[in-house]
Order: structure tokens, then sequence, then C-alpha cells
């Protein structure tokens, strides 16, 4: 058993498609079978279910994955520890973020007061990011909705941000402190393109709240604002995106209203100190900051 073997079989296990492994592998679809079939020959048991040109883990790859999952955590932490011992440790932190806002205004922060550091960004869907945690790609993620529960992978709230009501200011609910949902069943409901997590968030507070809402307008964001104020319709937005594009907004009375946004890393891998650091600095600024995701009518 070769550690290409298994980089080849977690590839094709996240994939579950063996063309589009090889593409990523960048290497032949009649080669990465026959090392996937002589795998299976070593280990004495099929790893995969067969489904058309699709395929997906069995129980006994289920198992592997995880094992698999661990040997190049650690083989990550062998060579993180010895840049370590050898005084060249990298500066670079990557991390991946499932909305833009999730680091906005707190990047720039930190940059100002640790300059040295090299952070690489990206944007991905919860699941692509609990991938690119497990394979190594990503040091952190940060997720919103329910908290990531893999038993690979740690997970703590950063906080729990209260959504509200967007209405015009001359609106029927303009001048209401809190509504509940159900009250706007029937209204035109403008969303957020482009973000099918926070979407599914929204249409399960309604769902909860005994309806099914009519979106009548996916836009993006300075769109959405213009729209609000042509009276089109109402909204379903973070309290802290309402602050930040000065949006009337209407608090809502649902217990469910709630939105948490998650910072996650894998259990057993070692960060390095840059990582951690940074790691405690996104702690640090969403406790300091905790008021601008909550509702408190004194600084709307």
């Amino acid at each position: 058993m070769e550690l290409l073997q298994l980089k080849y079989f977690q590839t094709v296990a996240y994939t579950e498609h063996i063309s589009k492994a090889a593409a990523q592998l960048n290497i032949a679809q009649p080669s990465l079978s026959l090392t996937i079939k002589r795998l299976e020959d070593e280990l004495g048991t099929p790893l995969f279910h067969r489904k058309g040109r699709n395929i997906e883990l069995n129980a006994s790859g289920e198992i592997l994955l995880k094992h698999v999952n661990r040997i190049f955590v650690e083989l990550e932490n062998a060579k993180l520890a010895m840049q370590e011992k050898e005084h060249e440790l990298s500066k670079l932190i990557r991390i991946s973020i499932s909305n833009s806002r999730f680091l906005s205004g707190l990047i720039s922060e930190y940059i100002q007061g640790f300059s040295e550091s090299q952070i690489h960004q990206g944007i991905a869907s919860r699941s692509d990011i609990i991938t690119q945690l497990k394979k190594g790609d990503v040091d952190l993620g940060i997720t919103g909705h329910h908290p990531i529960q893999d038993e690979e992978i740690e997970c703590r709230v950063l906080v729990e941000e209260d959504i509200v009501l967007v209405v015009p200011s001359k609106h029927t609910y303009g001048g209401d402190e809190n509504i509940s949902l159900s009250a706007v069943a029937s209204a035109p409901f403008i969303s957020l393109a482009n973000n099918e997590e926070y979407s599914r968030f929204t249409t399960m507070l309604c769902e909860k709240a005994g309806f099914v809402p009519h979106h009548a307008f996916e836009v993006d964001s300075p769109t959405l604002v213009e729209i609000i104020k042509l009276d089109q319709g109402v909204a379903l937005l973070p309290v802290s995106v309402c602050r930040n594009l000065g949006l009337h907004f209407v608090s809502i009375a649902d217990q469910a209203a709630i939105y948490p946004i998650s910072l996650s890393w894998v259990k057993h891998r070692m960060l390095s100190p840059s990582i951690q650091q940074f790691r405690a600095f996104i702690t640090s600024y969403y406790e300091s900051n905790a008021a601008l995701y909550k509702v408190h009518h004194d600084i709307r």
C-alpha cells in the first residue's frame, strides 16, 4: 500500500466519480481505476458501491477514508514540526468561508496588526469547506446556519446573529418594533442571489411560521437596497448587513430567527502559531463586536 494509492482513493471518495477524480489528479481514467482495483485487491474488500458512472463509499470505504484522512493529517503535522524545528515555518494562513461578509472588517484589522501574515481566503459552499478541511487544503473554515457536526472537525460558534425583517420606512409594518413572520406570509419576498446556505435558512424560518415565501426577486445586495426602497417587498437579512447597507428593519418575534456563524478546523491537525493567532483573533473580534449582530433599538 503506497501513499499515492491512498491519495488517489481519497480523491475518488470525495468526488464520487472516477472521471472527475482522474481530471483532478491529471491522470488517465483507466490508470486510476486500476489503482483503486489494486488497492481493493490488497485489502481484500470492495471500497465503493458502483452506480453507473457514479460511485459511493461502502462501509469498508468509509472506515478506510477516516484513517486515510488521519494519515495525511499526521504527515502534515510531521512536515510542520520539521519546519518549526528549522525555523522555516510559513506565515501562510488558508481559510475558506461560505459568505464574504464573515471576514468583512475583520481581515483588514488583522493585517494592520500583523502585516507579516499571508492570508489565502476562498469562498466555498458548506460541504466543500468540510472537504477542504479534511483534505488539508485549508486550515480554517467559517460557515453559517447549523454549526458543522463531524467527528473529525472542531467547530466553535462565534456569534448567533439576529435576523430581521427589512421593510421600507413607509411600509405598513415600518413603525412596528417587532413582528411575527406569519404577518407577512402573503408579502412578496426579496432574497439575496447566489447564497444557497442562507436561502435554505430563511426558507426554513418561513416554513416554521407556517408558509412558503414567494420570492419575487433574487438579486445582489446593491439591487436589493434599490428594490426595498421602491416598496416592492420585504426581506429577511442579518441585522449587521442592514446596518452596513443603511436599511430600515423590524425585529422578528419568532424565536428561530437566529443565525449562528461558526469557525471550524480539523481536530488533530497541528496549527502553526500564525494560524492559532488568526483563529484567536477571529474569536476575539466577534466577541468584541457582538452588539453589531444583535438588535438594539438605541443603535439602529
